[in-house]
């Protein structure tokens, strides 16, 4: 064959594949749409943090919610599309607080690469109907993305694009564009919010005259603004008005004796993490800061596990390359590096716990940077599993994961919880995560406004493609 008529056949081929691999809309991953529908006789953890309750059943009306009680009192309409759940349990849709549609490429450069095709999927798939980013390296793509899905383009959850981020000099990831002034920071907030920004995330070495640049503009907008911080420590960030901040108290650098005004100071070791003390009174004081200020918490804590329990769907998911690098570079984590991370998820779950308590807002994500350990989906349902390994219930657990993060968003009037009049945004589970936390991974059915997505389905559609799209 010619040379250049092998080209076309491999170019058409190589079309077609992409068409079908990458943008078979909706139909292909959806197990029931109908306009009625009824899930009989299953277990609802609602959201709220209230006990389970058993034998209930739940009627789905065009997409929202309008009945959800007792089987023997819910009665289900005539043509309803009835299920038969029983020993399935169902949540809210999980709303992922701390999400990223890119994923570490594992080079010596710490470069991340845009999975805007496999983490959408696994998102939705792992239970999260919607997902607030929490900063981007490519805005552009992930405002275009929330067109497609919203578009009913592709599948995914609801996204909410955090763009950012609003970084100062110091920064490691070469993607990210340095701020040199408040008004490069004033700048930045309002363009990007000019192109269909949810809000903004200020990063590491930023000084305090660009976080209150960039909080001031963001808020004269209507809009919110979070942060992973460190050349700023927590009190400062709060009484300058900050909304939200990622991670919790292992990265606020306030409690390093040698922390210098606008200066990130190298990370705490194994020792300034053990003796951090959550009931002393330096941090109980930036604990009723945060509260008095109404500063939310996102929790993270799947992203601090170096080497959490391996798991064959973990593997699936990767491409082959992709894989090898991850468990390579497990393979040489030291035995410093395993204890560090296990320490900072003890420290942090306590702190979660104290912060709660005084009545401060605590909101779940899965933040799939790290070592790669974290994954888009998994790592949110990993995060509830801590919250609980940790100390909550699984109630006050999937409450973090789920209505929290909607009062944050304002939106909880619509999603975040099970009752009548909500959007139909659940997580059909095989199991009892109140017995067994674990079974918060058994995720059967996603339902998107009230439409059902088959798990499975939309996960066999990423397998072997993470690290590569």
């Amino acid at each position: 064959m010619h040379k250049r008529c092998l080209l076309l056949v491999i170019l058409s081929a190589a079309g077609a594949f992409g068409q079908s691999q990458f943008t078979p809309g909706l139909k292909p991953f959806i197990a029931v749409d109908a306009p009625v529908i009824t899930l009989e006789h299953v277990r609802i953890l609602d959201g709220t943090g209230a006990p389970a309750r058993e034998d209930q059943t739940i009627l789905i009306d065009h997409g929202r919610i309008q009945a959800a009680g007792p089987s023997s009192q819910v009665q289900a309409p005539a043509g309803a599309h009835r299920m038969d759940l029983a020993n399935h349990t169902v949540i809210p849709g999980l709303v992922g607080m701390h999400e990223h549609l890119f994923y570490p490429s594992g080079g010596a450069v710490p470069l991340y690469i845009e999975h805007g095709m496999s983490f959408p999927r696994l998102y939705l798939a792992g239970g999260v109907t919607t997902a607030r980013t929490a900063g981007t390296l490519e805005p552009q793509t992930d405002l275009n993305l929330k067109k497609m899905i919203d578009a009913g383009q592709m599948p995914g959850p609801k996204m909410l694009i955090t763009v950012g981020y609003l970084e100062g000099h110091g920064g490691f990831a070469p993607q990210m564009t340095e701020l040199d002034s408040p008004d490069d920071a004033r700048r930045f907030v309002e363009y990007w919010a000019s192109q269909g920004a949810h809000s903004f995330k200020a990063y590491m070495h930023i000084t305090r005259g660009e976080l209150e640049a960039a909080i001031t503009t963001a808020h004269a907008r209507g809009l919110k603004l979070t942060g992973h911080l460190c050349s700023i420590g927590f009190r400062e960030a709060a009484a300058l008005g900050i909304d939200n901040l990622e991670h919790g108290i292992v990265v606020d650098s306030e409690f390093d004796p040698a922390k210098q005004p606008d200066v990130c100071p190298p990370g705490p070791s194994a020792q300034q993490l053990a003796a951090l003390d959550i009931n002393g009174e330096p941090v109980q004081r930036t604990i009723r800061e945060l509260v008095q200020h109404r500063v939310a918490v996102t929790s993270t804590l799947a992203v601090f596990e170096s080497a959490p329990p391996l798991q064959s769907r973990f593997l699936d998911a990767l491409s082959p390359t992709a894989a090898l690098l991850y468990l390579a570079g497990r393979e040489r984590l030291s035995e410093q590096a395993r204890t560090v991370s296990a320490l900072r998820v003890k420290k942090e779950v306590e702190f979660e716990r104290a912060f709660v308590k005084a009545g401060g807002l605590l909101m779940a994500g899965c933040d799939p940077t790290g070592n790669g350990s974290a994954l888009a989906g998994f790592g949110d349902q990993r995060n509830i599993e801590l919250l609980v390994e940790g100390g909550f219930t699984a109630e006050q657990a999937v409450q973090i994961a789920t209505l929290n993060g909607a009062r944050f968003l304002g939106l909880d009037g619509r999603i975040g919880s099970i009752a009548p009049g909500k959007q139909a945004d659940l997580v059909v589970l095989d199991g009892n995560p109140v017995r067994q936390i674990s079974d918060i991974e058994k995720v059967s059915l996603v339902f998107k406004d009230g439409v059902a997505f088959d798990s499975a389905k939309v996960l066999d559609s990423v397998r072997g493609q993470v690290g590569l799209h």
